[in-house]
């Protein structure tokens, strides 16, 4: 699949997706407290996206993926299907949106706390939420995707985390997964150079653990292998000339 440049309409579209699915994750922060199930976070997402923005909710039946949303706690490091699990104090949760509206996508998730967390949870949500930032701060037309892992990588295991190897951030428009591949370690000076107009996703799994993973037996959820905690942000990227736009942002919101 080749990386697609967008033209001036198709980013005004990604904007708007972008929006949309940053606007999901403001909709549902209240609701997750203690006595919650990912199961009702998902119905409340998926009735929202569906019914207030008159959008279509990407996971849903994507690859046969059977929700709306994924959610992933703790130890889970990505697509976390919503089923019984109920939210308890001290639970960390990734909330992971994808959401289409007029052909394109937008992507992003931000990590949740539910009631007080440990130091350690609240260590590594910072540290990969920092990861995210720091491999945001640089995009620009010409830097290479071997430089935005690298800047990801060194921050994590400065802070005696670990990077995920597995999965990675990707381009997205028509598509919810496009090329490039946006691995989140890497050498400088290597990869993919970025081009303007390309829009990709950055989202860091970052371990408070060791790297390795593994999937359980529902083929979709994955955890990290020492039962270590895990966290992830993300969000949707236009490069530009002389910089970037974070699409999955809203006014007056922080990264």
């Amino acid at each position: 699949m080749a990386v697609t440049i967008k033209t001036p309409e198709e980013v005004e579209k990604m904007r708007v997706a972008g929006f949309l699915a940053a606007d999901v994750l403001r909709m549902i922060r209240p609701h997750v407290q203690p006595g919650i199930t990912t199961g009702e976070l998902d119905r409340i997402c998926h009735d929202y996206i569906v019914n207030v923005q008159q959008a279509i909710p990407a996971p849903l039946n994507y690859h046969g993926f059977p929700k709306s949303i994924c959610t992933s706690v703790n130890h889970q490091v990505c697509h976390g299907i919503p089923g019984e699990r109920v939210l308890k104090k001290g639970d960390i949760v990734n909330i992971d949106i994808t959401v289409i509206k007029d052909g394109f996508h937008g992507d992003t998730s931000k990590m949740f706390f539910v009631g007080e967390p440990s130091i350690q949870a609240r260590r590594v949500t910072q540290v990969s939420h920092d990861c995210m930032c720091k491999g945001i701060e640089i995009v620009r037309a010409g830097v290479r995707l071997g430089d935005i892992g690298h800047v990801i990588q060194s921050h994590a295991e400065q802070n005696q985390c670990s990077v995920v190897r597995e999965y990675c951030g990707h381009g997205i428009g028509r598509r919810f997964h496009e090329d490039p591949q946006v691995l989140h370690y890497g050498k400088p000076g290597t990869g993919m150079e970025l081009v303007s107009g390309m829009t990709i996703t950055i989202e860091p799994m970052i371990n408070a653990g060791r790297k390795e993973v593994r999937m359980l037996p529902d083929n979709w959820t994955v955890v990290t292998r020492d039962h270590s905690l895990s966290a992830q942000w993300e969000h949707t990227i236009l490069v530009t000339e002389t910089g970037h736009e974070v699409l999955t942002v809203l006014p007056g919101d922080d990264l």
